[in-house]
């Protein structure tokens, strides 16, 4: 992929990883969305490993994005409004610290934005917001099986009635904000 010079990268995580790439694929103004597991204690950790709760990973998706066509401050509105930034630790049936909410920051600027819209959805959620922020660390992309996920498995129970309604609510609550 040939990515603009200026590109910004942020790692998102709402749950499970599908979700999150599922939505942000369809964003203007992404030009790549990867899937891995963040800000844990062990390398290279397993899909298996991370799911068993014991290296301390959050699901995430690495969402890199063109400033100049979508704003930090966009990209966590969209993060915010599609997943419950409310609940600690799970995000509908997906309960473990693998599914916790964060933004995990690359560049010591990006923090003020993302501390700001954090701000804002906590106010918007009555001082309810759980969302973890600090610098990502301890990246490890996901399991090839699992990039994409939602784009080729479509027809899969998860897919349908977990990660399908997430997508739909992006569809309708940002439409401005649709790839063309």
């Amino acid at each position: 992929m040939n990515l603009p010079a200026q590109a910004e990268t942020i790692t998102l995580a709402g749950g499970c990883f599908w979700c999150v790439e599922a939505v942000f694929e369809q964003v203007d103004g992404v030009v790549g969305v990867e899937n891995g597991y963040s800000n844990g204690q062990l390398a290279d950790p397993s899909y298996e490993q991370v799911c068993r709760g014991d290296t301390g990973h959050a699901e995430v998706a690495r969402v890199r994005f063109d400033p100049a066509r979508i704003t930090l401050t966009e990209v966590l509105e969209i993060f915010f409004a599609v997943h419950d930034p409310t609940t600690r630790d799970r995000q509908g049936n997906d309960v473990g610290h693998q599914y916790r909410s964060a933004v995990y920051w690359h560049q010591p600027q990006q923090e003020a934005v993302v501390r700001a819209v954090w701000a804002e959805a906590n106010e918007a959620h009555g001082g309810r917001v759980v969302t973890e922020l600090a610098p990502e660390a301890n990246y490890w992309r996901a399991e090839d099986y699992h990039q994409h996920y939602f784009a080729n498995h479509q027809g899969e129970g998860y897919c349908a009635f977990v990660v399908a309604p997430k997508v739909a609510k992006f569809r309708k609550t940002f439409k401005a904000r649709l790839r063309p």
